[in-house]
């Protein structure tokens, strides 16, 4: 792979990261619902991930090819209870610079301007508008994803599973780099690296109430 195609390569898995990550948010809760109902108060404690069974991954195609990527650092903080959704609310800050495809020369040059730029702006940023309940442990959260200082309206769909004290949600959604700017310049030739990016997210809470 020559250096060029691998600069790419590592772009695009950072857009899809960073739209994963929002997604992420609802299942990363950090801080205390507000105004809980009595089925919330009957968690232990406030809504806590945890890293080590959760993960934010995203795919693109270079050159017809997919190719896998991830985040290793991201928070969240989460008011939810799955009982009342619609009055959830979640916030997501991702580290641009922690988007990894593995290869250490291609992750250097994903911080650059010409892709997240991550050192004038090292995070992106979900805030949900609204969540809403579809039935059957399913939720759609509605909000604005903030990537290189692009704002866009996302909606991504999750499902929540508990089992044994944790919460586990998971996810996939869609979206397109160009559209927050990554990579730009003689990298907005989508014919190498492809402009659609697919984000999945796997994040396993604690303190969450029941379903």
């Amino acid at each position: 792979m020559t250096a060029r195609m691998a600069t790419h390569l590592s772009i695009t898995a950072l857009s899809v990261l960073s739209a994963a990550l929002f997604l992420a948010a609802p299942a990363m809760a950090q801080t205390k619902p507000a105004a809980a109902p009595a089925a919330t108060a009957a968690a232990t404690s406030a809504p806590k991930l945890v890293p080590a069974q959760s993960d934010i991954a995203f795919t693109f195609r270079q050159m017809g090819v997919p190719v896998d990527g991830h985040f290793k650092k991201f928070d969240a903080q989460l008011a939810f209870d799955p009982k009342n959704a619609a009055a959830g609310k979640v916030s997501l800050s991702i580290e641009l610079a922690s988007a990894t495809i593995g290869d250490a020369a291609t992750d250097a040059e994903l911080v650059k301007p010409e892709w997240f730029d991550a050192k004038k702006i090292p995070a992106a940023t979900f805030q949900s508008t609204a969540i809403k309940a579809l039935g059957g442990g399913k939720f759609e959260a509605t909000g604005k994803l903030t990537i290189k200082g692009q704002p866009k309206d996302v909606v991504v769909p999750f499902a929540l599973a508990q089992a044994g004290g944790t919460t586990t949600a998971t996810g996939a959604f869609a979206m397109k780099r160009l559209d927050f700017k990554i990579g730009e310049g003689e990298w907005k030739d989508t014919s190498i690296v492809a402009n659609d990016v697919q984000v999945k997210f796997k994040l396993a809470v604690t303190g969450m109430g029941p379903l």
